[in-house]
């Protein structure tokens, strides 16, 4: 579904990747994992068109996507959840929801996603109407996921969407993702928390610098003693 051939991407005179490449197949859970600064947001940025792409290859179901906007990636299926969430905080919950549905077709259909949206996280129903910079930390973040949700994209990736969200609703947006996944929607997750990403996923790959520099199944990496020093705080 997703491939990555050895991108390189600049932020401004500063090269932020070198070499990272994977692949994603449809309807797989796969994470990238690495140190703060390995560059992955930058990578998941510059999937949906947020970075532009200063060597190598994206591409989505066969065609190229390294110079689409991100107004085409989403209209191709791909939805980025974003780290800090970056929700309108003075604008309703519903309101924010909508959001996720600025592609004419999805305008269309606003009514069917949105229920989507409330039977996966009930709590926003009940919130509808309440400024999005009310809720707590885990309350936004089921509106983040809502919101790219919105869009009915087929590419759901995840830039660190647990930071600021208290450990029993963790576990609330585990068992909606997992749903989500169950529909045929396939993820690309971030997550700092190592052992929360191997949980959840069936494969991963490490950024070191801004290259890929190890890739493996859940249990290929967790039995591989270099990686479990560096990740999971094993000697």
């Amino acid at each position: 579904m997703l491939s990555l051939t050895r991108l390189a991407v600049d932020h401004g005179k500063l090269r932020a990747l070198w070499d990272v490449s994977m692949h994603v197949g449809h309807g797989e859970r796969v994470a990238l994992l690495g140190a703060n600064g390995a560059g992955k947001s930058t990578a998941m940025g510059a999937i949906v068109g947020l970075y532009a792409v200063a060597s190598g290859g994206i591409e989505f179901d066969g065609a190229p996507l390294q110079r689409a906007s991100t107004a085409q990636t989403v209209g191709r299926g791909i939805a980025l959840v974003p780290e800090g969430r970056r929700l309108f905080p003075g604008m309703t919950v519903q309101e924010n929801l909508a959001m996720g549905a600025y592609a004419a077709a999805s305008r269309r259909a606003l009514d069917e996603p949105l229920e989507q949206v409330f039977g996966l996280f009930p709590i926003l129903r009940q919130k509808a109407r309440q400024n999005a910079g009310e809720l707590s930390g885990g309350q936004q973040q089921m509106v983040a996921i809502g919101r790219a949700l919105m869009s009915r994209p087929r590419l759901l990736l995840l830039d660190e969407p647990f930071i600021g969200v208290a450990p029993l609703l963790v576990e609330e947006i585990l068992t909606a993702l997992r749903r989500i996944a169950e529909q045929g929607v396939t993820m690309l997750l971030v997550e700092q928390n190592t052992h929360r990403a191997l949980d959840f996923v069936d494969r991963a790959y490490v950024l070191e610098n801004g290259r890929t520099v190890l890739e493996g199944s859940r249990e290929d990496l967790l039995g591989d003693p270099a990686f479990a020093a560096k990740f999971l705080g094993l000697e």
